[in-house]
């Protein structure tokens, strides 16, 4: 009779478990079996070999906003995040472009009216041009992450000098446009580095608030959950467009920010609220928090 109790008891404490799991992952996706692909038209881009099943029904989207982008040099040379007056986030992507999941996430962007920042590795620019042309030309912001991706902080600066003047130089070639800011690789830089590169290049650093971990690649309803979970108004947050499973978690993080409200921006739209909340101290300390 007791051993028949306490088999129960495990029985009821496991499924209670399952209960609560399914519950914290369930805005980032199912664990159910996916439903049979869906017999309707399939899109396809010019900028890859890759097709996806087109939209089926409504997904948010984030309002139109005309938002100012000329922001103002001072004397912060980094940020991770910003202060702001609303719930305004700037979601980033790092290491692109890649030829297939960067055009499949730009698809998802474009779907829901949203304009991120990139921040592409020269490299992968000399390699896509075709695939950068794509971000710019819907709208999205470039940033430099480098030519080939190595610690800031181990170089010389001869070497990071031409590191960042490559990559300027292949998105420049690219797609006409320059790049706004820098993120070290790996958010790694010297605080010297960080002054003579601003004084020469004109880059602010940008680094990030929100960090999924994504490069270890826990699956896209952890990367999800990490995402939702972090971000907060003023939130950069980091995700990089070379993993599939990055990209894969997307629709779900970015609906699930839009339902709680959030309104994405680019990196230098959120620099320049910056400089206008600098104006009113008191409304941007009560919507930090």
């Amino acid at each position: 009779m007791r051993t028949a109790l306490k088999s129960h008891m495990k029985r009821l404490i496991a499924g209670l478990g399952l209960v609560l799991l399914a519950a914290s992952l369930g805005s980032c996706g199912s664990t159910q079996s996916p439903p049979p692909p869906s017999s309707g038209p399939v899109k396809t881009t010019n900028n890859a070999a890759y097709r996806t099943p087109a939209l089926h029904g409504p997904v948010p989207r984030n309002p139109n906003m005309s938002l100012r982008a000329d922001f103002a040099q001072g004397p912060r040379l980094s940020f991770s995040r910003v202060a702001v007056r609303d719930k305004y986030i700037a979601i980033t992507f790092d290491d692109g472009p890649h030829p297939q999941n960067t055009p499949r996430l730009l698809d998802m962007l474009r779907a829901r009216n949203i304009k991120a920042t990139f921040y592409v590795v020269g490299s992968n620019v000399d390699a896509y041009p075709q695939v950068l042309r794509r971000v710019v030309a819907e709208g999205h912001e470039i940033g430099n992450h480098s030519y080939t991706h190595r610690l800031f902080s181990k170089m010389s600066d001869a070497d990071i000098r031409q590191e960042l003047a490559r990559t300027r130089d292949a998105v420049v070639r690219a797609t006409g446009v320059q790049p706004r800011t820098l993120r070290p690789p790996f958010g790694g830089m010297l605080p010297r580095q960080r002054e003579w590169v601003n004084a020469e290049f004109a880059y602010p650093i940008i680094l990030w608030s929100v960090d999924p971990f994504d490069w270890k690649r826990p699956g896209p309803n952890v990367v999800c959950s990490r995402i939702l979970s972090a971000t907060t108004a003023g939130s950069i947050v980091l995700a990089h467009d070379l993993h599939r499973q990055t990209v894969d978690a997307m629709p779900a993080t970015l609906d699930g920010l839009l339902q709680r409200g959030f309104k994405f921006v680019t990196v230098s739209q959120l620099l320049a609220m910056q400089a206008e909340s600098a104006t009113a101290p008191a409304a941007a300390e009560m919507a930090a928090h």
